[in-house]
């Protein structure tokens, strides 16, 4: 989808809740990983790897100057054999550090390896955004998430569209300061369940 077609579906959905929640959601998305210097990990499920939106989001980190938005795709069926942008395994995972930002994108809740997954990601201080129809634990866990339930007027695909091209956009809303209560609890939590540093 071109920015002609991005601009025409905006102004469609004009006086609907999709433009504001995709605009704050990709104010969190680019907000995280500038303010950071980049490390965006972008990961789906093994039934639904989001190659458009890695595309889209590489598109758009050159498009506006923001390179730090050009995320690296981490797949399920990752080979060493395949090309080097491809071969980025769920490994990767486990190495994620405070600073890095990890956008999970899927249709529906992620099986529990991948969950448990992204919140050890979470505890190391990696930022979690969730898009899609993940509910339950998986919204909890998140720093900030966006959902496109089963049924509603835009897919999933069209969602990344507009998300991609507001996280490209060079004046975007703030992104929400105050944090949810739920969010602040579950950070606490986890430092208080966190291993001590090493050395110790």
């Amino acid at each position: 989808m071109d920015a002609v077609r991005v601009a025409l579906l905006r102004e469609v959905l004009a006086g609907t809740e999709w433009l504001g929640a995709t605009r704050r959601f990709a104010g969190a998305l680019r907000g995280s990983v500038v303010s950071h210097g980049g490390g965006l990990l972008l990961v789906g499920t093994p039934e639904y790897e989001p190659w458009h939106l890695a595309a889209h989001l590489v598109d758009e980190a050159a498009w506006s100057g923001t390179p730090e938005l050009a995320p690296t795709l981490v797949r399920h069926g990752a080979r060493a054999s395949d090309p080097a942008h491809l071969s980025v395994g769920l490994g990767r995972l486990a190495a994620a550090r405070r600073g890095e930002t990890l956008l999970l994108v899927s249709p529906s809740c992620p099986d529990v390896p991948l969950l448990e997954r992204v919140h050890d990601a979470r505890r190391a201080g990696a930022t979690v955004l969730a898009l899609g129809g993940g509910e339950g634990e998986l919204e909890s866990m998140a720093h900030e998430s966006l959902a496109v339930p089963d049924g509603s007027e835009l897919d999933l695909d069209t969602v990344q569209h507009l998300v991609s091209a507001a996280a490209g956009e060079n004046f975007l809303p703030a992104p929400r300061v105050h944090r949810r209560l739920r969010d602040l609890l579950s950070r606490l939590a986890d430092q208080l369940t966190a291993p001590p540093p090493t050395g110790w």
